[in-house]
């Protein structure tokens, strides 16, 4: 069995033919349409959706006639497997088309020209530099070489009321709630739906008592500055976000957007994530089921960023984590270091309007450690709830878990794992591999224990308490926003913006 997509028919029974050394033929008269008058070629590389090619023999043929039937789904007996190993399309007895199904799928490789693109040059910046007017670039997807020349500034300065930009940061349509979105959808087909979209991962309960957890990322701000580390940032959050529902990562696919593959410059970007996401995925064991490419996305202006977005499986053998109610001095544990990695991030580009600087990178032998010690403390029940880093940096994620708990908290920045770095950007930088865990009191020292065993990079930050989303640096609360206005912003700001605009 093998489902239809991109060249259709002509692909599906060439790829079949040759994967089992096999023979087809085929008619194309036979084959059920929903328009008259299609022409062969038509019919043989049509991309029509939800569509399968079964191969089947004589003696099921009529158990599967009676299983389609039953379900009302249409179906057409189109030909056959021959000896040899030849493709024939026919249009009932004209031979249309006869090619060894070898070389029908199997189709040369093109050795196209990669080139750097030059506006690389111009954001691999200092601490000190950063590229202006960001939403302008992102809004008309200017083709690389157009920026050559674009004026570099000053790194943006600390701002004066973090309060206030993390309230903006919060109705920041890409971190703002996506709820708008996907309560217009019918999200528990089959009742199987354990934990429901707006949380880390979707979580489906199978029929063998085990779960499945999903989740697709995309990050083509990361992916702009560093195509490769890009895409393996965005293969890292897929995958920490499926174990934070207690999953490990079985497999992936993915969705490759990219423009015109014949620019150098284009490509490179293409073939930097293409081997950045081969990299990740041959070090962590996980394999690539399926996906798809989309090129020749730009118009005259130029080409979109490079974006792939990566989708990741998980199984839960026993249970998932289903977040349980957050209660007074539950403890925050910050897993994993955080970095001088503003470089693409929501809060240069949102906030500051700039793009330029350092993109996060992914160190695989610390996220491997990460992902296994997070799975083994939600285990042995030792977690209450856990929620990645991403988008919007430690700030966000911290106001994500008091939002959807109604509960507030005090952060204290001087005691989290990093570098020397500023109050903004212990805050809104998006370093990879982190995980923050909520932990009753009761379960701290256990979570110590084996955190302090594996040599994980951790550190107990805070504590939730009161009404407020609090983060202090030493004795001086820098930010203090209350839960429920924050919650307004977050939930409904996306939703806004759709309706008015």
């Amino acid at each position: 069995m093998k489902d239809l997509g991109g060249g259709g028919l002509s692909c599906a029974i060439s790829e079949t033919a040759d994967a089992l050394s096999v023979g087809i033929e085929l008619d194309v008269s036979l084959i059920h349409k929903r328009e008259e008058n299609m022409s062969p070629s038509e019919l043989m590389v049509s991309e029509s959706q939800e569509r399968m090619l079964v191969i089947t023999d004589q003696e099921k043929l009529s158990t599967l006639k009676r299983i389609c039937a039953k379900f009302h789904v249409p179906y057409s007996v189109i030909g056959s497997v021959t000896s040899g190993s030849v493709m024939e399309v026919r249009l009932e007895k004209e031979v249309i088309a006869r090619l060894p199904s070898e070389v029908v799928a199997n189709a040369p490789l093109l050795d196209r020209l990669a080139i750097q693109p030059k506006y690389l040059e111009n954001i691999k910046l200092t601490q000190k530099q950063v590229v202006a007017n960001a939403p302008l670039l992102d809004r008309l997807a200017i083709q690389p070489k157009y920026l050559e020349n674009i004026k570099l500034t000053q790194k943006p300065s600390t701002p004066e009321n973090l309060s206030e930009t993390l309230m903006k940061m919060l109705a920041n349509p890409n971190i703002a709630s996506k709820q708008w979105v996907y309560t217009q959808y019918d999200h528990e087909v089959g009742i199987r739906t354990v934990i429901k979209p707006g949380s880390d991962a979707s979580v489906l309960r199978l029929d063998n008592n085990k779960f499945l957890s999903v989740k697709i990322d995309g990050n083509s701000k990361h992916c702009y500055i560093n195509p490769r580390q890009g895409a393996i940032g965005c293969f890292d959050e897929a995958c920490r976000n499926v174990v934070c529902t207690g999953a490990v990562p079985i497999g992936m696919v993915d969705h490759l957007q990219f423009g015109n593959p014949e620019d150098p410059e284009v490509f490179w970007t293409f073939k930097e994530s293409l081997e950045g996401i081969t990299q990740y995925a041959k070090y962590f064991g996980i394999p690539c089921v399926g996906g798809k490419v989309s090129l020749y996305n730009q118009t005259n202006i130029g080409p979109i960023k490079p974006t792939p977005l990566i989708g990741v499986l998980g199984l839960i053998e026993t249970k998932p984590l289903i977040p349980k109610k957050i209660q007074e001095n539950d403890f925050v544990v910050l897993i994993g270091e955080t970095k001088d990695e503003l470089g693409g991030s929501e809060y240069y580009e949102y906030m500051h309007d700039t793009i330029g600087g350092k993109c996060p990178t992914v160190n695989m032998e610390s996220s491997k450690a990460n992902q296994e010690i997070v799975l083994e403390l939600i285990s042995q029940d030792l977690v209450k709830n856990a929620h990645d880093c991403s988008k919007g940096g430690l700030g966000v994620a911290v106001s994500e878990i008091c939002i959807r708990n109604e509960i507030g908290c005090v952060i204290s920045l001087d005691k989290i794992p990093a570098q020397k770095l500023r109050i903004d950007e212990l805050l809104f930088t998006e370093s990879h591999s982190r995980y923050l865990l909520t932990i009753d009191p009761k379960n701290i020292e256990n979570a110590k224990s084996l955190l302090e065993k594996q040599g994980i990079a951790y550190r107990i930050i805070g504590k939730f308490s009161g009404s407020n989303i609090a983060f202090k640096d030493g004795n001086k609360r820098v930010i203090s926003v209350r839960v429920d206005k924050a919650q307004e912003r977050w939930l409904n700001s996306l939703g806004s913006l759709v309706s008015h605009g």
